[in-house]
């Protein structure tokens, strides 16, 4: 059952203080909420998602995103909570790509590979609010200018992110970015989903998750693409027909779940960007009836089962954060595209507009008659 219904009243907003950055800049968090009781919190450090709030089954109220409580989470363990990654998101081997001739070299900060841009990323600054609206669709615009050079990346890029919400529980954010001189780029929201409750004790293994993939990308044993496309079919990675993803998650006669601890790979959609929204994946909880379609105009999604939480984070209900507590989907260009032209292309050339629109369908499955 949707949890779309007839416009009672004008989606809105509200800002608030999140703490101040040790240079003495102020973060906030803008809250939109909407008449069914769905609010997105979005923190303008990281440009990221920091709450996501929505009814059960019997309207029972949780936020579903994983975070903390305190911007010094942020700041002290970072672990990409809800927030925007790029310039380049995923992985690239050896932090290293060549454009035009010319090779560039970019922070290895993960396994000695590059991670979501680097030591420095996205994910890690503090964006501008440029606007705020409220009325059929409450929404809040951020830009964040990242200058040539940085992180080893060419060019002056642009970026803007903008999060939006309706009445009809639809949760869009929408990624563009312009250069100055020819680049690469993939951005990306890294949203930890538990739709039983951030820090529900039984974690996100019981959500059924689809993802209407024929192939996926395998991994060598740092999770950089080994270059094929591998179909799902009869293999743990077929999700095109429901399937809870931890009736899977630990079969270890496949080596790409021994690679990742878990599921953390690239399923292909399709092999180029397309001009609207299309479905990537479908998950529901079924004790809680929560659940969402997610829609991208991106080729591929990453699914990452949230196998390197290890306890060490304590999150916004006070509970630590264990493997498998939650799920990830990013919608994106495959990792390591830059360095394996055969899985797509990352380039942005000055004016050209990168643009990663990403959908959420909030919906609530089995709701009682109120």
């Amino acid at each position: 059952m949707s949890l779309a219904g007839g416009l009672a009243h004008a989606a809105d907003y509200a800002r608030a203080s999140f703490g101040k950055l040790p240079d003495g800049k102020a973060v906030e968090v803008i809250t939109l909420s909407n008449a069914k009781g769905v609010k997105a919190g979005v923190m303008t450090y990281g440009a990221a998602l920091q709450s996501l709030v929505m009814p059960d089954r019997d309207g029972k109220l949780a936020d579903v995103a994983l975070g903390y409580s305190s911007l010094d989470g942020y700041l002290k363990k970072p672990e990409y909570f809800g927030s925007t990654v790029g310039r380049f998101a995923n992985r690239l081997a050896d932090g290293r790509f060549t454009l035009d001739g010319k090779s560039y070299q970019t922070p290895r900060n993960n396994n000695g590979q590059a991670l979501h841009g680097g030591e420095r990323g996205f994910d890690k600054v503090l964006w501008e609010v440029v606007k705020v609206e409220r009325g059929d669709t409450a929404s809040v615009r951020l830009r964040y200018v990242s200058p040539d050079g940085d992180q080893g990346y060419p060019g002056t890029l642009t970026v803007f992110a903008t999060y939006s919400l309706n009445e009809s529980n639809e949760l869009r954010i929408e990624y563009t970015a312009t250069t100055d001189k020819p680049t690469i780029a993939n951005i990306t929201n890294h949203a930890y989903w538990n739709l039983a409750g951030e820090g529900a004790p039984a974690g996100a293994m019981g959500h059924v998750l689809t993802i209407p993939a024929e192939s996926y990308t395998p991994v060598n044993d740092v999770l950089i693409p080994t270059g094929k496309l591998q179909p799902v079919a009869n293999t743990v990675f077929d999700f095109r027909k429901a399937t809870a993803i931890g009736a899977r998650v630990r079969e270890a006669r496949d080596p790409q779940i021994v690679f990742g601890k878990g599921y953390d790979h690239n399923f292909v959609i399709a092999r180029d960007v397309a001009k609207e929204p299309r479905l990537m994946a479908k998950v529901e909880e079924p004790t809680s009836g929560r659940g969402f379609e997610l829609l991208s105009n991106q080729p591929a999604v990453q699914f990452y089962s949230g196998n390197f939480l290890d306890g060490t984070v304590v999150g916004k209900s006070g509970r630590a954060y264990r493997q498998g507590d939650a799920l990830v989907l990013e919608p994106q260009v495959s990792p390591d595209a830059p360095n394996q032209p055969q899985l797509g292309s990352a380039r942005l050339d000055p004016g050209a507009t990168y643009r990663n629109v990403i959908v959420y369908r909030l919906f609530v499955s089995g709701a009682r008659a109120r």
